[in-house]
């Protein structure tokens, strides 16, 4: 037996949490998002935050000074995510690092017996997301995607509806997103900080120059890093749609956009309309505006029979027929806590009791990464769902992965 199989067994063999035992956690990523995850799985009842990880200290003790406050217990603080993957009391992770990271940390995660809960998008690049459920699948590894609004009632209810037949057959969803960002200027290539470990914090990137719009927020705009206001927010209102229209993979993807209003440092657009169609002939569209603008986010939904249309918050209005006026309102479904509901997963076993499981939340990434992969070409793209490659359009395919700095490889066999 190598080592790949035996990992493979000893995790499918690790028993489920007792009741009464607490689920031990570790967070990696530290920033923004992972600090409020942090608090969101502290306040589930049986969870403990046994450690945290961040390449930078500063954040990593801060971190650590939250989860004291909260517990009156002391977290484990590590620069270097392998060290957690070999601590056995730790049963699952939550991923919360820069994109560029997402996919190895859960890959080296699972492949050490640890459950994982990944912030989206859950992959940097197709081939990624296709070897993260390949990973759980393997491994017998409870996987959850941090597309959070599939636990919200008020989604739950719509979506219920629209499966119900509520509009009759659907063949387009459209979303809109206000971006609404400004420029991030210029900043100057200069030594690493003293409390960042830059060459974790490259992970599988290529080897660069350390500069200041990277470090902390800024990668997301950056090839390397990050997938574009697309793969940061788009990602939530890709998810809904495909969850209402029960689609998949599309069959082509056609991208209109660019990086208008300022000059800067960034690469990717700041602007984007995207369109992924299906072998029937129904999409769905989705429009990321960059600049100013007043109108709201949204989901429309555009069937045989009328017109489901979600608001920012979840509300949501049927018109049927060619009326203007809406049908009486419906009551949501409860909310379910998108942590609580991982943590459940994680004490039965049971994967089907998530509400992003790990494969529905690689679907609606390759989503955005196909849409990029559109943009980066300028033109539209056929793509076999089957073979999972674009048609016959070899520089296409060079997209759907990356080149991986060594060691930080995420492995063809996993």
């Amino acid at each position: 037996m190598n080592r790949r199989d035996f990992l493979a067994a000893s995790a499918a063999l690790l028993p489920a949490a007792a009741a009464d035992e607490p689920v031990r956690l570790a967070i990696i990523g530290m920033g923004g998002r992972g600090s409020e995850l942090l608090r969101a799985f502290v306040a589930v009842p049986g969870v403990e935050i046994g450690a945290v990880v961040d390449p930078d200290g500063n954040r990593a003790e801060k971190a650590a000074g939250v989860v004291f406050e909260k517990t009156q217990k002391r977290a484990r603080v590590e620069s270097d995510m392998r060290r957690v993957f070999d601590d056995k009391t730790i049963d699952a992770v939550v991923i919360a690092t820069t994109n560029h990271w997402h996919a190895l940390t859960a890959v080296w995660a699972m492949q050490a017996g640890k459950d994982v809960y990944v912030e989206k998008p859950v992959s940097h690049n197709f081939y990624e997301g296709k070897k993260l459920v390949e990973t759980a699948r393997r491994y017998n590894r409870i996987a959850q995607g941090g597309t959070q609004r599939r636990s919200m009632g008020r989604f739950r209810k719509a979506v219920e509806l629209l499966h119900q037949g509520i509009i009759g057959d659907i063949y387009l969803a459209q979303w809109f997103f206000p971006g609404g960002r400004d420029s991030i200027g210029f900043k100057p290539v200069e030594p690493p900080p003293s409390w960042l470990n830059w060459d974790l914090w490259l992970g599988p990137a290529a080897q660069q120059p350390y500069h200041a719009n990277l470090v902390h927020y800024n990668w997301h705009w950056f090839w390397d890093f990050g997938n574009g206001e697309l793969g940061n927010n788009g990602i939530h209102l890709v998810d809904i749609s495909l969850w209402g229209m029960k689609r998949q993979l599309p069959s082509k993807i056609h991208c209109w956009g660019g990086r208008f209003g300022y000059k800067d440092q960034a690469q990717t657009p700041n602007t984007q309309n995207v369109t992924w169609q299906y072998p029937d002939g129904a999409a769905i569209v989705g429009v990321i505006r960059g600049l100013y603008t007043t109108e709201p986010m949204s989901w429309d939904f555009f069937g045989s029979k009328g017109h489901l249309h979600i608001f920012a918050d979840g509300k949501f209005q049927v018109l049927l027929g060619r009326s203007k006026q809406p049908e009486p309102p419906v009551p949501p479904l409860p909310d379910v806590s998108h942590y609580a509901n991982f943590i459940e997963a994680v004490r039965t076993r049971n994967r089907a009791l998530l509400n992003a499981e790990i494969e529905q939340t690689h679907l609606s990434t390759a989503l955005c990464h196909l849409g990029n992969i559109a943009y980066r070409l300028g033109r539209e793209l056929r793509f076999d769902p089957a073979a999972e490659k674009f048609t016959n359009d070899p520089e296409a395919d060079k997209l759907l992965r990356r080149s991986y700095r060594k060691p930080y490889v995420v492995p063809d066999q996993v």
